[in-house]
C-alpha cells in the first residue's frame, strides 16, 4: 500500500510538465547563451586540469570528480538499459538531446554557484541555496532547497538504493540460488553474499566519509577516472568487436526515435510517448542537469571565474552522458541484447558483455559487477558530500552537526539491505523533485546575470 502511494505520487511529480521544465530550461539557455555550451567544449575540456588546490578551495577537476562522483551511478549501466528495454533504440537519441540541452543547463549551475558563493570557516560554500538567497532574495526557498537536498542524501539516492544495488548485483554473481540465508527481512531472504557485502560498503565509505570534504575530493579524483577508464574501455573493445553492425545500429537509433514501429522486439504497446518519456527523463535523471546537486560541488573549486567553472561544470553532462552512456546503449544495440527475452536493468548490460567480449564470460559479468559496485560506491560518496554541505549551510558551518549526519549516514547505509529498494528509489524520485523545482526557479529567473556574465572570455584558459 506505502510502495503503491510512492508510486502514484512519484507519477505524478514526474510527469509530463517536470520533463518539460527541464528541458525547456536547458533549451532557454542554450539558446540564449548561443550555443555556448558547443562553441567552447573544447576550451571547457581543457580548463578541467587548470588551476589547482588552494587554501580556499580544491582544484577545478576535484571539484567535477566530486559532482561525476555523484552522478556517475547505477543509472549509467542499468538506467540506460532499462530505458532502451522499454523505450526502444530511439530513446537512447533522446537521451543524447536531453544532455544536449543539459550542458547548457550545468554551465548556468556552474556560473552561478561561484557567482553567489561565499566563505564559511575559512572555506567555499555555495549552490542554489546561496544563489537562490543572494540573488534572489528568498531565503525560505533556499532553506526548503537545503532542507530537501540533505534529506535526499540520506533516504534516497545516495543510501538505500545504491547499497542495494551493490548487494543484489554481489548475491546475484556469488549466490543466486540463495543457498546461504543469513536472515530474513520484510518476508525476504538476505543471504551471507548480501549481508558481507553491504558490511564492507559500509566500512570503506566509513573510512572515507569520516575524514572529511578533502578526503572525499581526493578518493573521488581518483576512484572516478579509474572506474570510467575500465568501463569505457571494456565498451569501446565490444563495439570495435562489433564493428560491422555499427552503422545498422545507428540507422535503428535514428529511425526507432520518431518510429515506434522501427523498434523490433521491442515490448508491446510502444509509442512515441513512451520514447520520449524514457529517453528524456532517463538523460535527466543519469546527468542530474537542473536538479542541483552538482553547482554545489562547484562552489567548492578553487576556481575564481564564474564563466570558467561554468565550463568546467558542463562538461560533467558530456562525460556522463554522452560519453559513458552512449557507449553503453550503442554496445546493448549492436549485440542485440537490448531486447534479449527474459532480462531486465543490470542482466541486460552484462548479456553484452558476455556475449561480445573477448575473455570467458565469467571474467566478463565480474568486470561489470567491479564496475557497478564502484559506481554505486561513489555515488555514495558524493551524495553524503552534497548532504553535508546543505547542513553547513542550515546551521551556520556546525562542526557538531557535519559529524552528526555522517553517522546518521552511516547508519542508514547499514541497514540498507534490509529495506525495500522499490520504495526507497520512489522516495528519492519524490525528493528530486522537491529539490530541482526551487533550482530550476532560480536559474530561470537569474538567467540575465548568466548571459551577461558570459559575454567576456573565460580567465586565461
Amino acid at each position: 500500500m506505502q510502495n503503491s502511494l510512492l508510486a502514484r505520487v512519484g507519477e505524478a511529480v514526474w510527469g509530463w510538465p517536470m520533463m518539460a521544465l527541464f528541458l525547456g530550461t536547458g533549451i532557454w539557455y542554450m539558446l540564449r547563451l548561443r550555443g555556448l555550451p558547443l562553441r567552447r567544449l573544447g576550451q571547457a575540456l581543457r580548463a578541467i586540469f587548470r588551476g589547482g588546490e588552494s587554501a580556499d578551495g580544491i582544484s577545478p577537476y576535484a571539484a567535477l570528480c566530486t559532482a561525476l562522483a555523484a552522478t556517475i551511478g547505477t543509472g549509467n549501466i542499468v538506467g540506460v538499459a532499462t530505458a532502451l528495454a522499454a523505450g526502444g533504440p530511439g530513446a537512447l537519441l533522446w537521451m543524447m538531446v536531453a544532455a544536449l540541452f543539459g550542458m547548457a543547463t550545468q554551465y548556468a549551475e556552474g556560473y552561478l554557484a561561484v557567482r553567489y558563493r561565499r566563505r564559511q570557516g575559512g572555506k567555499w560554500l555555495g549552490g542554489p541555496f546561496c544563489y537562490i538567497e543572494q540573488g534572489l532574495g528568498w531565503r525560505w526557498l533556499a532553506v526548503t532547497f537545503a532542507v530537501v537536498g540533505a534529506a535526499v542524501g540520506l533516504l534516497g539516492v545516495g543510501t538505500v538504493a545504491q547499497v542495494n544495488s551493490i548487494t543484489t548485483a554481489v548475491e546475484g554473481f556469488f549466490d543466486p540460488l540463495k543457498r546461504s540465508v543469513a536472515m530474513t527481512a520484510g518476508g525476504n531472504a538476505v543471504t551471507w553474499a548480501a549481508v558481507i557485502a553491504g558490511g564492507l560498503t559500509v566500512l570503506f565509505s566509513a573510512m572515507v566519509l569520516l575524514g572529511g570534504a578533502d578526503r572525499i575530493s581526493r578518493v573521488c579524483s581518483l576512484v572516478v577516472p579509474l572506474m570510467s577508464a575500465v568501463y569505457v574501455l571494456c565498451s569501446v573493445l565490444i563495439l570495435v568487436r562489433c564493428r560491422a553492425q555499427i552503422p545498422a545500429a545507428l540507422r535503428l537509433i535514428a529511425v526507432s526515435a520518431f518510429s515506434p514501429r522501427a523498434a523490433a522486439g521491442a515490448a508491446g504497446g510502444l509509442t512515441m510517448r513512451r520514447i520520449l518519456r524514457m529517453g528524456i527523463g532517463r538523460g535527466v535523471f543519469t546527468n542530474e542537469a537542473g536538479l542541483g546537486s552538482t553547482p554545489i560541488a562547484a562552489a567548492c573549486s578553487s576556481n575564481e571565474d564564474p564563466v570558467r567553472q561554468g565550463l568546467v561544470t558542463m562538461t560533467g553532462t558530456f562525460l556522463d552522458t554522452i560519453v559513458i552512456c552512449s557507449l553503453t546503449g550503442l554496445c546493448l544495440v549492436v549485440t542485440g541484447a537490448w531486447c534479449a527475452p527474459g532480462l531486465a536493468g543490470f542482466r541486460i548490460t552484462e548479456q553484452a558483455w558476455r556475449t561480445a567480449l573477448p575473455w570467458p564470460a565469467g571474467l566478463s559479468s565480474f568486470l561489470l559487477l567491479a564496475c557497478l559496485v564502484f559506481f554505486a560506491f561513489s555515488t555514495i560518496i558524493g551524495w553524503n558530500f552534497y548532504g553535508e554541505q546543505c547542513l553547513r549551510y542550515l546551521t551556520g558551518g556546525s562542526q557538531r552537526a557535519q559529524r552528526l549526519y555522517r553517522w546518521c549516514y552511516l547508519a542508514a547505509l547499514s541497514t540498507a539491505p534490509l529495506l525495500s529498494v522499490k520504495a526507497a528509489w520512489e522516495l528519492a524520485d519524490i525528493l528530486n523533485a522537491c529539490m530541482a523545482l526551487p533550482n530550476l526557479t532560480a536559474l530561470l529567473l537569474l538567467w540575465r546575470q548568466v548571459v551577461e556574465g558570459s559575454r567576456r572570455p573565460a580567465g586565461k584558459t
